[in-house]
């Protein structure tokens, strides 16, 4: 079996702040993460949803706004098992379908 990949400091950071909601007579293995970490990957796609709706990547909103959500789509593509390179592919790729609307 080989060893995980670790995780960047910002994954590495929602990991730690999830598992530290527990109290310390719970156990923070791999098995409690692998429990929490669907909750995490969707708590950050709708935070990234709020600050810059799918439907509007058409209108000016800023370029930060873009950054931060795709800062965050990154990092819970990273928990999901992902990296970063499918998630920025994944992040343009919604932005030339948005185009077509």
């Amino acid at each position: 079996m080989s060893s995980p990949v670790p995780l960047s400091p910002s994954a590495q950071a929602v990991k730690d702040a999830v598992l530290a909601t527990y109290s310390d007579s719970v156990p923070r293995d791999d098995v409690l993460w692998a429990l929490e970490r669907c909750s995490a990957v969707a708590v950050l796609r709708a935070a990234a949803d709020q600050v810059v709706p799918v439907c509007d990547t058409r209108c000016d909103r800023g370029v930060q706004q873009m950054k931060i959500r795709r800062e965050l789509l990154a990092i819970a593509a990273e928990l999901e098992g992902g990296n970063r390179v499918e998630a920025s592919a994944a992040f343009v790729k919604s932005l030339l379908e948005g185009e077509g609307q």
